[in-house]
């Protein structure tokens, strides 16, 4: 029968500190599914799979989060006489830097209990400290964070036989945005071990050996457009956004190679050992677009997923994909692809008993707060996203330029300051047009392969954005979102 694994995927949410999706479960380099959890053991010298079940429960209370895990596994193989039963209980302390848009995460220790039987050995872990702390950046479209780890755990063998201490050092790097979430941990372990074979022997071995560990949880949403398999049908097909989870783990080891129990001093024992599991995926059919001047057009596809994802809300029959996009429209399109939408609109509900008492005042004198749409943009000028002009106005229906539309782009992914010092220059044709404001963003989303040139190598940083070149954009612009955020925190860093 199968194990019933309960997996914890939200981590945490609260209003100053971000939700992690995709987490690996406790340091221990395991990888689970809905089912199932897997991982390696060297407490004697020799790689020992162990598989089995783990319970996570979560208590939050204001800015601290209890974490506890509780794990029951077997050796895998079946010829391994053994157990590993684990009890665990971390508590974070979120302490927000309102005015710096970050969040620093303290992780300690509260309980813990484990007993590791193998073959008739028995490690009992006797003491374990850990100190786990993380930055996190928030940013709109993505949060990122980044921590530190360092930690021991000293185990018993047969209650007075001897000694094991397993000191873990490394961190952990990770995003989380609308459109998926990778946690990696880099873990090194190094293991020292201290044995007396009998009780009247004077005779001790020794041992020492280390792990690296990779690990990597990613969760991630992507969208395939389905055909409709019916020829009488009014829609010919429509889009599937489809999240996927997969974790997967890399353990390589150099440890001594064992005589029985004894370590052979002249030789080693170095190999790899590479794990993954998959959560069943879930799929979810969108919206169809039916608009009736898109056929054959060049970017029919990418309007179409936009629409499919409510980026664009039209309700009439014409899209028009080739009139000017406004100002408007574009900062409204990115906050939606941000799922920032329904943030605002639970903002806008509880705002809306304060303004009996107080008048809210906009930041532009030219946008109502009283206008469907100011939330989006009130929204986008709070977190950096999209600025007025000098005048106090945003100047909602005036027409969008591309340098305007990227620079809106790498500030909504907290990019602005990847640029390198002045000096640097653009190889596109063009170059020289660039307004100096829009720089720094055109060139980061250059690197980030956001944009390219045309087949002339311009860039056009001034022409007035079309409604379908905007959609063109918003549609690289989640890709990067979905796929290369995902390649950079798990592909560039895991070798597997």
């Amino acid at each position: 029968m199968k194990r019933i694994i309960a997996v914890f995927i939200a981590l945490i949410l609260l209003s100053t500190a971000t939700t992690s999706w995709a987490k690996p479960l406790d340091f221990a380099g395991g990888v689970n599914n809905e089912y199932e959890y897997e991982e390696i053991v060297f407490l004697t010298g020799k790689p020992v799979n162990f598989i089995g079940e783990v319970k996570v429960t979560e208590k939050e209370k204001d800015n601290e989060l209890t974490v506890s895990y509780k794990f029951d596994l077997v050796p895998e193989d079946k010829s391994i006489e053994g157990s590993l039963k684990r009890t665990i209980s971390y508590k974070t302390l979120y302490t927000p830097k309102n005015d710096k848009g970050q969040t620093i995460g303290q992780t300690e220790l509260t309980k813990y209990s484990e007993k590791i039987i193998i073959d008739g050995d028995t490690f009992e872990l006797k003491d374990y400290q850990l100190s786990h702390s993380e930055v996190i950046d928030q940013r709109p479209a993505s949060d990122f964070y980044s921590g530190s780890i360092k930690g021991r755990k000293y185990y018993t063998v047969n209650k007075n036989q001897g000694s094991v201490t397993l000191n873990i050092s490394g961190g952990d790097v990770g995003y989380e945005n609308f459109w998926g979430s990778t946690e990696t941990q880099l873990l090194n372990y190094t293991l020292n071990s201290t044995r007396n074979m009998a009780e009247d022997s004077n005779d001790t071995i020794t041992w020492e050996g280390t792990v690296d560990v990779q690990v990597s949880d990613s969760l991630v949403k992507n969208l395939k457009y389905s055909d409709n398999q019916a020829n009488l049908s009014s829609f010919d097909g429509g889009y599937i956004k489809t999240t996927s989870n997969e974790i997967v783990s890399r353990y390589e080891y150099n440890l001594p190679k064992m005589n029985g129990d004894e370590p052979n001093k002249k030789a080693r024992n170095r190999g790899s050992i590479s794990l993954s599991k998959n959560m069943v995926p879930k799929v979810e059919r969108l919206v169809v677009p039916k608009f009736r001047d898109l056929g054959g057009h060049w970017a029919e596809s990418q309007i179409s997923k936009l629409y499919s994802l409510e980026v664009f809300d039209e309700v009439s029959q014409f899209f028009t994909p080739d009139i000017p996009i406004s100002r408007l429209e574009f900062t409204k399109a990115v906050m939606k692809a941000c799922n920032i939408r329904p943030t605002m609109e639970e903002k806008k509900k509880t705002t809306s008993s304060r303004r009996k008492k107080e008048v809210e005042e906009s930041p532009f004198i030219d946008i109502s707060t009283e206008d469907e749409n100011y939330p989006y943009i009130k929204e986008a000028y709070e977190k950096g996203i999209a600025k007025g002009e000098l005048s106090g106005k945003f100047e909602p229906e005036r027409s969008l330029s591309k340098a305007e539309a990227v620079s809106i782009l790498i500030r909504a992914l907290g990019f602005e300051n990847r640029a390198p010092a002045p000096g640097y220059y653009f190889t596109f044709s063009d170059g020289s047009q660039i307004p100096a404001w829009a720089k720094d963003s055109i060139y980061v989303a250059r690197e980030l392969g956001i944009i390219q040139g045309d087949n002339a190598n311009n860039i056009s940083p001034n022409k007035q954005m079309s409604r379908a070149e905007a959609s063109s954009m918003l549609v690289r612009f989640l890709e990067f979102l979905e796929k290369d955020l995902q390649k950079d925190y798990r592909e560039n860093i895991i070798n597997y």
